[in-house]
Protein backbone atom coordinates (compact mmCIF):
# COMPACT_ATOMS: atom_id res chain seq x y z
CA UNK A 1 0.00 0.00 0.00
CA UNK A 2 1.43 3.13 -1.03
CA UNK A 3 1.82 6.11 1.37
CA UNK A 4 0.85 9.03 -0.70
CA UNK A 5 -3.06 9.36 -0.95
CA UNK A 6 -4.10 7.67 -4.55
CA UNK A 7 -7.48 7.58 -5.80
CA UNK A 8 -9.11 4.12 -5.84
CA UNK A 9 -10.81 2.77 -9.62
CA UNK A 10 -13.89 2.81 -8.12
CA UNK A 11 -13.47 6.09 -7.07
CA UNK A 12 -12.24 8.14 -10.31
CA UNK A 13 -13.93 10.41 -12.26
CA UNK A 14 -13.65 12.54 -15.43
CA UNK A 15 -10.38 12.68 -17.40
CA UNK A 16 -8.73 10.02 -14.32
CA UNK A 17 -11.71 7.50 -15.00
CA UNK A 18 -10.95 7.33 -18.69
CA UNK A 19 -7.14 7.17 -18.33
CA UNK A 20 -7.54 4.32 -15.54
CA UNK A 21 -9.74 2.43 -18.36
CA UNK A 22 -6.84 2.69 -20.56
CA UNK A 23 -4.03 1.47 -18.45
CA UNK A 24 -6.28 -1.00 -16.27
CA UNK A 25 -5.10 -4.85 -16.40
CA UNK A 26 -6.20 -6.45 -19.61
CA UNK A 27 -9.67 -8.01 -18.31
CA UNK A 28 -9.77 -6.43 -15.28
CA UNK A 29 -10.53 -2.89 -13.95
CA UNK A 30 -7.56 -3.36 -12.05
CA UNK A 31 -4.65 0.31 -11.94
CA UNK A 32 -0.96 -0.84 -10.38
CA UNK A 33 -0.54 1.21 -7.69
CA UNK A 34 2.98 2.04 -9.73
CA UNK A 35 0.69 4.21 -11.58
CA UNK A 36 -2.27 5.16 -8.78
CA UNK A 37 0.64 7.23 -7.19
CA UNK A 38 -0.23 9.66 -9.58
CA UNK A 39 -3.61 10.00 -9.07
CA UNK A 40 -3.88 13.66 -7.92
CA UNK A 41 -2.15 14.59 -10.85
CA UNK A 42 -3.74 13.04 -14.12
CA UNK A 43 -1.05 14.96 -16.62
CA UNK A 44 1.54 13.48 -14.46
CA UNK A 45 0.10 9.68 -14.85
CA UNK A 46 -0.26 10.52 -18.63
CA UNK A 47 3.52 11.61 -18.79
CA UNK A 48 4.57 8.74 -16.68
CA UNK A 49 2.97 6.16 -18.89
CA UNK A 50 4.34 8.06 -21.98
CA UNK A 51 8.03 7.28 -20.78
CA UNK A 52 7.08 4.20 -19.51
CA UNK A 53 5.52 3.18 -22.79
CA UNK A 54 8.49 4.85 -24.70
CA UNK A 55 11.02 2.71 -23.16
CA UNK A 56 9.27 -0.73 -22.67
CA UNK A 57 8.49 -0.09 -26.64
CA UNK A 58 11.14 1.32 -28.51
CA UNK A 59 14.03 -0.67 -28.74
CA UNK A 60 14.28 -2.42 -32.48
CA UNK A 61 16.76 -4.82 -30.43
CA UNK A 62 15.15 -6.49 -27.52
CA UNK A 63 11.60 -7.70 -27.33
CA UNK A 64 9.20 -7.63 -24.98
CA UNK A 65 9.88 -10.56 -23.18
CA UNK A 66 13.30 -9.18 -22.83
CA UNK A 67 12.90 -5.87 -22.05
CA UNK A 68 10.29 -6.96 -19.10
CA UNK A 69 12.79 -9.71 -17.79
CA UNK A 70 15.55 -6.62 -17.52
CA UNK A 71 13.45 -4.82 -15.67
CA UNK A 72 12.27 -7.35 -13.30
CA UNK A 73 16.14 -7.94 -12.84
CA UNK A 74 16.71 -4.13 -12.07
CA UNK A 75 13.83 -4.15 -9.52
CA UNK A 76 15.56 -7.34 -7.91
CA UNK A 77 18.48 -5.26 -7.92
CA UNK A 78 17.09 -2.17 -6.42
CA UNK A 79 14.90 -4.00 -3.58
CA UNK A 80 11.69 -3.03 -5.24
CA UNK A 81 8.86 -5.83 -4.60
CA UNK A 82 7.00 -4.27 -7.57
Amino acid sequence: MAWIRTIAEGEAEGPLADLYRRLAEPGTTRVDNILKVHSLHVAGLEAHWAVYRAAMDASPTLGRAEREMIALVVSGINGCHY
